[in-house]
């Protein structure tokens, strides 16, 4: 005997989770709702399935294919125009010659599917239609039989006042092929509304019976979240993969679940997700194949579906997620939110009950959504920020990613040109500059390989070889789960925004070049890369002059690539090195912390009485300082202490400099008759001015140092030499030099500001300060007597920076603290 599935459905009261799939492919326990209708059939002998298809027919067609993985022979017949229940079915005619059973693809039940069968033949029916009753039966086709079983009569959706009876039509039939008599063809004809009066009136033998067991109708959110707790509730038989482990816990294959975690049962955890430390999953919580629970997450009664990443404390109550989804830390969703596939939330983001999200829109960092959200994301995502192209590795940067990214950039430059590749030591850079090379390869641009090296590495290669720019991805010191893709002219530095702005447009519109066969880049791999830089900077210091000085140093490599780099740099200087974390790791498993690592330097230069200790950062771009006592240098520390010794060193010399730097830059540059170069806050900005020409220093305060003489961009293997050279040309200790340093007094607040507001809050700030000395060159600095305070909305994230320099800590502090409270009363 045959059995038919009616698998055409949309699902339009499942949106927005059926938006991209159709409804009997919504997952149920981790399975497609089909699935299990399948292995009830197969449970009861039917072998031999017919599907009727309508809406996204490949996606069934693609998942079950002949039916033989799922012990059936499955054959479809697809439907051109909407035929009804009826019409579907006898779209498919031809395949059933004999009596049949139909049901829907997109319920979820575990009647006696055998018992109705042989119902229908006692009774020699010619349609047998299996019964429910049921507490509210307004949304369901009532059916009102005789004693004997004989349907009287049909009430489709009927009114309170027509409900005569609570059993209902469960949509499950066995029929004889003599109904296709009675259902028109090519036309619209439903089962309980025309064919099954029809019979009637005709005088054929109708019967209905009361099935036991299970029966849900999964046609609302409601519904679909009620299976679930129904499922793992074991009201229903149904097969849940997975490993018991008691109070009914499925854990599936390969799923990871820290001992810190808290699972309380009955939950389902699927193949290969992880569940970090201090995450907590309440009952009836469904976790699909492939999600990521952060640490401290909370979730009670949610379903998660494949493929999402659920960020750092974030909470989720009652809440549907779906495929691909990405929520970042401190989201939170409240009872009845539903996201679509593939959608963005950002950080602290609030989505109150009854929120939905249609697929792949985006919520902005903070927001406060309370109504859903169908056409418009509430905020645009940027392919770049401030690290590039940055995400959440294998989530947001994927190798498909990567690919389409590197092709966009390949097409903005010209075919035949050549760029420099790096990465670090990590699998997931390794894996991603594979793919960026590949798509640059594709769009006909040769690529240099330097494998795993550090960005000064990469951008000195650029320069030298002359190549038209440079690639390199790495993972975010901070953020030992995300990954960065950088981008670098021909000159070595970060790409301006105009660039950047090319690359995106060619991004979103998939404008990409593609070679023929021939013109395919090439790849190489440059000889001797490192011996050139080497000689590089040698030549831009007095190495005699360290090598004289007999320099005892404690260094830190922070398990990065500037182990590669560092020890031939040393072996030209002479110096007595003691090396701590000295190799490349290829798995970062926590974010590089260089206060930590500083203080196990610090004890370390006092024990071994050092001139000096050092911490470079995984990249080589960034270095932290401690002096011979062992003090820890702050960045502002170290970003005065290096100027300090450069105007003491060059008098009069120019330099450049963030706006955002303390007054006591100005004063020491004053001293010395030199000037500065204010830039923005951005490295591309004080690199770009770097490169300018005339600039002997440039310096950040998040522990970046340029020497311009031989790179102008960040490079802590420079900057360490330099610093070096500067202390033995002057023969002082660093720990004068920083003793001398007058005291910096500079706060700083955080605003939360809607990125519509962010234009009003900067035209106001400058209106109402019109009267006060003003720096426009990034943000607003607004000068007082005794200081000044910085406005700059953040460019990646929904918030305003206040910075506020005063006389004293305490001045420093109500001078940020007043403007932030100006900024709020303006937002409120």
């Amino acid at each position: 005997m045959k059995a038919v599935i009616m698998a055409g459905g949309e699902g339009t009261r499942l949106r927005p989770l059926t938006s991209n799939i159709p409804k009997p492919m919504m997952p149920l326990a981790n399975k497609p709702m089909m699935e299990h209708i399948v292995a009830l059939l197969r449970h009861h002998g039917f072998t031999e399935i017919v599907v009727t298809l309508a809406f996204l027919p490949q996606a069934i067609r693609t998942y079950f294919g002949d039916g033989s993985e799922f012990g059936v022979t499955m054959r479809y017949a697809t439907e051109e125009m909407p035929l009804g229940t009826a019409g579907s079915v006898r779209n498919a005619m031809d395949e059933l010659d004999e009596r049949f059973l139909v049901i829907s693809g997109d319920v979820l039940t575990d009647v006696d599917l055998t018992a109705l069968v042989e119902y229908h033949d006692q009774t020699k029916a010619v349609a047998t239609i299996g019964l429910r009753r049921v507490d509210d039966p307004v949304e369901f086709g009532i059916v009102i039989t005789r004693e004997d079983g004989t349907v009287e009569r049909f009430l489709e959706k009927p009114t309170w006042g027509q409900v005569f009876s609570d059993t209902i039509n469960t949509g499950i039939y066995v029929l004889e092929p003599s109904v296709f008599d009675f259902i028109a063809e090519g036309k619209p004809v439903d089962f309980s509304s025309d064919v099954f009066p029809a019979l009637l009136e005709a005088g054929q033998p109708v019967f209905g019976k009361v099935m036991e067991g299970y029966w849900e109708d999964v046609g609302t959110l409601e519904a679909y979240s009620k299976s679930h707790q129904d499922v793992l509730d074991g009201r229903v038989e149904v097969a849940i993969e997975g490993f018991g482990l008691g109070d009914g816990i499925w854990l599936g294959e390969g799923a990871e679940v820290d001992p810190a975690a808290r699972i309380d049962g009955p939950a389902i955890i699927g193949d290969y997700c992880r569940v970090e430390a201090g995450a907590h999953l309440r009952p009836y919580t469904v976790l699909g194949a492939n999600v990521l629970v952060g640490a401290d997450a909370f979730l009670e009664h949610t379903v998660v579906h494949d493929n999402t990443y659920i960020g750092p404390s974030v909470r989720l109550r009652g809440t549907v997620v779906g495929r691909s989804g990405d929520l970042r830390r401190g989201a939170r969703c409240e009872e009845g939110v539903v996201l679509g596939d593939q959608c963005f939330v950002g950080e602290h983001a609030v989505l109150n009950p009854g929120v939905k999200v249609y697929p792949f829109k985006t919520v902005e960092p903070g927001a406060i959504i309370n109504s859903s959200i169908v056409w418009e994301s509430r905020g645009a995502r940027h392919l770049f920020g401030r690290h590039g192209v940055a995400g959440l590795a294998n989530v947001d940067i994927s190798p498909e990613l990567a690919v389409r990214v590197a092709m966009a950039y390949g097409t903005s430059l010209k075919k035949g040109a050549t760029v420099v590749a790096s990465r670090d030591s990590s699998r997931a850079a390794r894996a991603l500059k594979r793919a960026v090379m590949v798509g640059l390869n594709a769009t006909g641009v040769n690529v240099v390989d330097l494998e795993a090296a550090t960005v000064p590495l990469t951008r000195f290669q650029v320069r030298t070889a002359r190549a038209q720019g440079g690639v390199t991805v790495r993972l975010l010191p901070d953020d030992a789960a995300s990954v960065s893709i950088r981008f670098f002219d021909a000159d070595g530095i970060d790409i301006d925004e105009g660039a950047q702005r090319k690359i995106e447009r060619l991004f979103h519109r998939e404008d990409f070049r593609r070679s023929f066969a021939a013109d395919i880049g090439d790849i190489g791999y440059p000889a001797r890369a490192l011996e050139y830089y080497t000689a590089g900077l040698m030549q831009t210091v007095d190495a005699p002059a360290i090598q004289a000085a007999r320099l005892k140093i404690v260094l830190d490599y922070s398990y990065g690539t500037a182990s590669f780099t560092m020890p031939s740099v040393l072996a030209k200087l002479g110096a007595e090195v003691l090396a701590i974390n000295p190799y490349a790791s290829t798995s970062q498993a926590v974010a590089f912390d260089a206060r930590s690592h500083a203080i196990e330097v610090a004890r370390l230069v006092e024990v071994s009485g050092a001139h000096l200790g050092a911490v470079l950062d995984p990249d080589g771009e960034r270095l932290t300082l401690v002096d011979d006592s062992g003090h820890v240098l702050t960045n502002d520390e170290a970003l005065l202490a290096i100027l300090s010794m450069v105007m003491a060193r060059h008098p009069g010399a120019a330099v450049a400099l963030p706006v955002a730097i303390s007054r006591v830059a100005e004063r020491l540059v004053d001293a010395a008759g030199g000037r500065i170069e204010w830039t923005k806050l951005s490295a591309s900005d004080l690199m770009d001015k770097a490169s300018g020409g005339g600039v002997a220093f440039a310096g950040s305060q998040d522990a970046g140092y340029i020497f311009p003489g031989f790179l102008p961009a960040y490079d802590a293997t420079a900057a360490l030499v330099n610093v070096l050279g500067l202390l033995a040309a002057s023969g002082r200790r660093l720990s004068d030099v920083v003793h001398e340093l007058p005291r910096v007094h500079v706060s700083h607040e955080t605003v939360e500001t809607p990125w519509e507001q962010k234009g009003l809050v900067m035209r106001t700030l400058v209106e109402r300060n019109k009267d006060r000395p003003l720096v426009l060159v990034d943000g607003v600095k607004v000068l007082h007597e005794d200081g000044w305070a910085l406005v700059l909305p953040d460019p990646d994230e929904p918030v305003t920076h206040v910075w506020a320099e005063g006389p004293t800590d305490g001045a420093a502090r109500a001078l940020a603290q007043e403007y932030a409270r100006r900024m709020r009363q303006l937002l409120r």
